[in-house]
């Protein structure tokens, strides 16, 4: 079951990085394609001011060719009609004159429209790839945020997925864990008051025996024994319920519940622990009761069995409008990103605070300890 979740998160990841890769490489190619047009745009508008240059040039040359080619054509019309006074040569020059100041001014009338029509084509030109750099960089910018929507879904939907699969394992886990529990408890009947009780009753049908076939006191004698066998028993079934569920949780509350615990922790491990309680002592719903009991138990558990603290302080401060937990320990301490994602415990905390819509904190550095705060409103309706 593992194997194929690891194999559908890699291929997610894959296909996930293919789409975010292929939205990029279009923003990437979009904003070359701005670039290009932005340089060819700068190079058609450096040509079209030299364009513009050339035809105020070549009108002020066209004018001046016209006018030298009106004072021809005079020249031309006054020597056609004294044309006795002058030489042949003399109207053969006029009239060649006259001829190539025409051909002239036409040539530049013509280059002087060439000129205009090259430069009209330039400004649609210039208009089209302005509007494309524009269209470029707009699209860019949407690219740019869609992306960046893609990234954040994406992840969001990874950490969806790895939340589910998490919750999935935290699920598999709580089950073997209830069954080991149930096997611990089976053995522990088995070992203990099963066999107290077996003993009793072969001691019984002892004491049965010696009342017939001896005297009083041995039978008084025997009778103590299976007395103290029976008390035993009785110690040791309490002690099971208790571990399932403090009876001085529902008797007396958190605080006294959450003291005894702690007392018993303290002698049973290295640790010294010290219990705070800040407020003065109220009864919550049961709900709350257990849940925050089973929280500090884990807690202070997790530092005991992986940290080897010499000291544990718990606080524990209850208002009207919220309980504040804080358990602080100076053990070896852990690097809370790479923990929290593979510690089932955290994870079992993590899911009970949120059943309340409180708050978790773990913060913790290797060597330096760990501190855990626990806020969790009350809503008691």
């Amino acid at each position: 079951m593992t194997k194929n979740n690891d194999y559908d998160q890699k291929t997610l990841d894959y296909i996930i990085d293919e789409m975010v890769e292929t939205v990029q490489n279009s923003k990437d190619e979009v904003f070359s394609i701005s670039e290009d047009s932005r340089k060819e745009y700068e190079q058609l508008q450096h040509e079209l001011e030299q364009i513009k240059h050339q035809i105020v040039e070549v009108i002020d040359a066209g004018d001046e060719l016209e006018r030298k080619t009106r004072l021809s054509r005079n020249r031309l019309s006054e020597v056609n009609k004294d044309f006795r006074n002058h030489s042949e040569e003399q109207i053969r020059e006029v009239y060649e004159q006259t001829h190539q100041l025409q051909t002239e001014l036409t040539m530049k009338r013509e280059k002087e429209k060439n000129l205009q029509e090259k430069r009209n084509e330039l400004e649609r030109r210039l208009k089209s790839i302005e509007q494309t750099v524009e269209r470029a960089d707009g699209l860019v910018g949407k690219i740019s945020v869609v992306l960046n929507y893609l990234k954040d879904d994406f992840q969001q939907v990874t950490e969806i997925i790895q939340d589910a699969q998490l919750k999935q394992q935290f699920g598999l886990q709580i089950i073997e864990a209830q069954e080991e529990e149930r096997q611990r408890l089976a053995r522990e009947m088995h070992d203990g008051p099963a066999q107290v009780l077996a003993n009793i009753l072969i001691r019984s049908e002892i004491v049965d025996k010696t009342f017939r076939e001896r005297s009083v006191e041995e039978t008084l004698t025997e009778i103590k024994s299976v007395k103290q066998m029976v008390r035993g028993s009785l110690q040791q079934v309490r002690r099971i319920i208790y571990d399932l569920r403090p009876m001085v949780l529902d008797d007396l509350g958190l605080v006294p519940a959450i003291k005894k615990y702690l007392d018993t922790a303290s002698e049973t491990s290295n640790a010294s622990i010290r219990f705070t309680p800040i407020s003065k002592e109220k009864r919550l719903d049961s709900k709350y009761e257990v849940a925050l009991y089973r929280l500090v138990q884990e807690s202070v558990q997790n530092a005991i069995k992986h940290a080897s603290p010499t000291k544990v302080d718990v606080k524990l401060e209850i208002t009207n409008a919220r309980v504040q937990i804080l358990i602080k320990d100076n053990g070896s301490g852990f690097d809370v990103n790479e923990t929290k994602a593979n510690s089932f415990g955290i994870v079992g905390m993590k899911e009970r605070v949120d059943m309340l819509d409180g708050d978790l904190t773990i913060d913790s550095i290797p060597g330096s300890g760990t501190r855990v705060m626990i806020v969790v409103p009350i809503n008691q309706n």
